[in-house]
């Protein structure tokens, strides 16, 4: 209600523009019993009925921090709504309004989840006990010699092979791959076997191999790794921080992005009001009613 009482509701502004696009993106959608309540991405994760699927066995369920529902659900699902719109109106020429709620969105992008419940090893065994939540033992991530972890992934029986092989066992010495009463004891030895070698180590094993075990990287190894240099996946701006290159890469249009530093907060709030047509008189009124913010670059002595 916050646009409607500034006079700047879907209704006012798409009776001034038909084509508009008016995005609302909130926790728990614009209608239902939670919709002025307040919340934050671990309250529409667990809304969702995801956040109860997330986490080991006999542990409280856990929200892999704000990923899921604030920017996946919410943000990417927002976007892909307003990109739905835009392709619409290119036919109707008529704009709509996109009540994007993070709850519905991380319900959604969790259809998988839904659809499966009923396979045997995927999703019907309770949390933590299951094919990709840590039940299994050749989709977990194990501790090395060195105190860091590598991460398997190892689903198919051609990739389970190159597993086995490279941790130095005997495929015919083992229960099936998919005995789920052997997995916990199964979990035991592989564990007790990468704790014997460095992640380094482990590297120069199942590197060359399709056995789905990678090295869990830090940030900063993530930004110099081989693979990802390649790609030129990481990039630095102008004080040498690092962060992702925007994805997807597209083929004739891809993304430039800005290699200088991030703004401060309202440091550019006095500029972009003059240009706008606001005094100075007017910047400080509004300052001093708190209305903006403003970063004062010069230090107070």
């Amino acid at each position: 209600g916050v646009m409607e009482r500034l006079g700047l509701g879907p209704e006012v502004l798409l009776q001034e523009n038909p084509r508009l696009i008016y995005a609302r993106l909130t926790g728990f959608g614009q209608t239902g019993k939670y919709a002025k309540s307040a919340g934050h991405d671990i309250n529409y994760l667990a809304l969702s009925g995801v956040l109860s699927k997330l986490g080991r066995k006999n542990e409280n369920p856990c929200a892999p921090v704000n990923l899921l529902a604030d920017f996946a659900g919410g943000g990417v699902m927002c976007a892909l709504g307003i990109v739905t719109a835009l392709f619409e109106r290119a036919r109707s020429g008529r704009g709509q309004v996109i009540d994007a709620s993070m709850v519905e969105g991380v319900a959604y992008l969790s259809s998988f989840l839904w659809k499966s419940q009923k396979v045997v090893g995927l999703w019907s065994q309770p949390r933590g006990e299951n094919l990709l939540d840590s039940g299994a033992p050749f989709y977990e991530v194990y501790r090395t010699s060195d105190g860091k972890f590598m991460a398997v992934g190892a689903i198919e029986p051609k990739f389970y092979n190159q597993l086995i092989k490279g941790l130095g066992l005997n495929l015919d010495e083992l229960p099936a791959q998919m005995s789920l009463l052997d997995w916990p004891e199964m979990k035991k030895k592989f564990a007790s076997i990468f704790a014997q070698k460095t992640q380094a180590e482990w590297c120069s094993i199942f590197d060359s191999t399709d056995a789905c075990v990678t090295p869990v990287l830090s940030f900063d190894d993530a930004a110099s790794h081989q693979h990802n240099k390649e790609r030129s996946s990481f990039i630095k701006n102008e004080q040498g921080e690092i962060s992702p290159r925007p994805a997807p890469v597209l083929s004739r249009t891809p993304a430039i992005p800005s290699c200088k530093r991030d703004p401060f907060i309202g440091e550019h709030t006095e500029e972009i009001l003059l240009e706008y047509g606001f005094t100075k008189q007017e910047i400080a009124k509004l300052y001093s009613d708190k209305a903006i913010e403003l970063k004062n670059l010069k230090a107070n002595l």
